[in-house]
């Protein structure tokens, strides 16, 4: 140190050392500055050369001949110049790979890529169908304990705020919906073997009345005419035993089916009704973490809905068979309970079940009462079927869930084409359910919070 210089502070004055050579405070802040930038510039120095090192050189250019060579390519042209003879570079287009892409038109591009992806769903579609299809037996004794378990749910949540045990109140439950189904049976099937010897006799004789009106009405056929036809029947009859014999087989197999699925639906409503809530928390945690919320949400809305269609569903098949049942007993037609137990369950199959069932009663009454009794019996069926679709559909089934008729008809085709009976019933519902799950996935907003999450842990951003 050879100098200092003096800096006040309140008033006072203290000397401050400067190094060698220095005369000035200013001359010591500029020399750190310079040390400083000397040390970035080496840095950039040092990094630039590490580069260049790590970069293959291309050989030097041939200085004899100047011409280019595969060694020494030669100068480069300048952007502006064009080479004669030569074709332009081809344009490709963000979504090619190739030039062989680039000359196919964009339309048709996005019409291929449409297609192969559609070919992929199609076949992946058609073997999820041969799956079902091979174990349908399981699949729909399944669902149709999920819509028993969607009806009886509310029964269980009812008990269980009695503070009844849950797997008591799930035996309650289905013990006694199973006896209610028991004695609705009894009934039906009692009624009906009451009734079969004197709807046999009225049979007898209306078809003694379409002989008569065969001969009389406007065909005038004769008695060889007749006799004819009925040999005719009675060949093809004998001739079709096989098929007869055939189908009787296959009823043996459906009946054994029908006591297996019927099991089956037992346990699975049991242990969907009392550990539906877990089994449905186990297979949310096989999906990935970030779609677990989501899943669940959506999920819960399905079921929701599910609940809500087939309480709509057995309400609106209650009305049905009220209205029909008492046409039927005010104009004293037989079986009246036994049809409108048939009208009851033919509405679980949306705008053609009623309708169908309503059928056959109109068929009873003419056969018992004659054609006047089963046109009205026919205006009965009309009527309650309009009313029903006017006015019970849009009012309860509309606040339950909101789907198009097209859509209801197509998915009951495909469920007979695939499933029969049981395809046709369960068919609906799963549309309902398939609706909410996609409105539900597709929308982008944040699910609610679940009544039962527990806060871990939260931190203030």
């Amino acid at each position: 140190m050879c100098g200092a210089v003096a800096l006040g502070w309140g008033g006072r004055t203290y000397p401050v050392p400067l190094p060698r050579g220095r005369t000035s405070l200013r001359e010591v802040r500029l020399s750190r500055f310079e040390r400083m930038r000397g040390r970035l510039r080496r840095a950039y120095e040092s990094g630039r050369q590490s580069a260049r090192a790590r970069r293959p050189d291309p050989d030097p250019p041939t200085e004899e001949s100047g011409l280019a060579s595969p060694s020494s390519p030669g100068p480069a042209a300048p952007p502006t110049a064009t080479v004669v003879g030569a074709e332009p570079p081809a344009v490709m287009h963000a979504t090619t790979t190739s030039r062989d892409d680039a000359e196919v038109p964009h339309a048709l591009r996005i019409a291929a890529a449409w297609c192969w992806r559609l070919i992929v769903v199609g076949i992946v579609t058609w073997s999820l169908l041969k799956i079902v299809g091979t174990i349908r037996i399981v699949i729909i004794p399944l669902a149709v304990a999920l819509l028993l378990s969607a009806l009886l749910a509310p029964a269980v949540g009812w008990l269980l705020r009695a503070r009844l045990p849950r797997s008591l109140a799930t035996g309650v439950v289905l013990v006694g919906g199973l006896a209610a189904v028991i004695g609705t049976l009894t009934l039906v099937v009692n009624e009906f073997i009451q009734g079969v010897p004197e709807l046999s006799e009225k049979s007898s004789q209306g078809v003694r009345q379409i002989q008569d009106w065969l001969k009389t009405g406007p065909l005038h056929l004769s008695d060889g005419q007749l006799n004819r036809y009925i040999d005719e029947a009675q060949s093809w009859i004998n001739g079709n035993t096989e098929k007869f014999t055939s189908g009787a087989l296959n009823t043996a197999a459906t009946l054994a089916e029908v006591l297996t699925g019927t099991v089956l639906v037992l346990f699975a409503t049991f242990f969907f009704l009392r550990d539906g809530s877990r089994i449905w928390r186990f297979l949310v945690r096989l999906l990935p973490v970030n779609a677990r919320w989501k899943v669940d949400d959506a999920g819960r809305a399905s079921w929701s809905t599910l609940g809500a269609y087939v309480r709509a569903t057995v309400l609106v098949a209650f009305i049905d068979a009220l209205g029909i049942g008492i046409f039927l007993v005010i104009f004293d037609i037989p079986f009246a309970f036994p049809l409108a137990a048939l009208v009851f369950l033919g509405a679980f199959i949306p705008i053609v079940g009623a309708f169908l069932s309503g059928v056959v009663a109109v068929l009873v009454a003419l056969v018992d009462s004659g054609p006047v009794t089963a046109l009205i019996i026919l205006g009965a069926v009309i009527g309650v079927q309009q009313v029903e679709g006017h006015v019970l559909q849009p009012l309860i089934m509309g606040r339950a869930v909101a789907i198009h008729p097209l859509a209801v008809i197509i998915g009951i085709a495909a469920g007979v084409v695939l499933a029969g009976i049981a395809g046709a019933l369960v068919a609906v519902p799963l549309i309902a359910v398939l609706n909410t799950a996609v409105r539900r996935l597709a929308a982008r907003t944040v699910p609610d919070t679940p009544p039962d999450a527990v806060v871990v842990a939260s931190q203030a951003p």
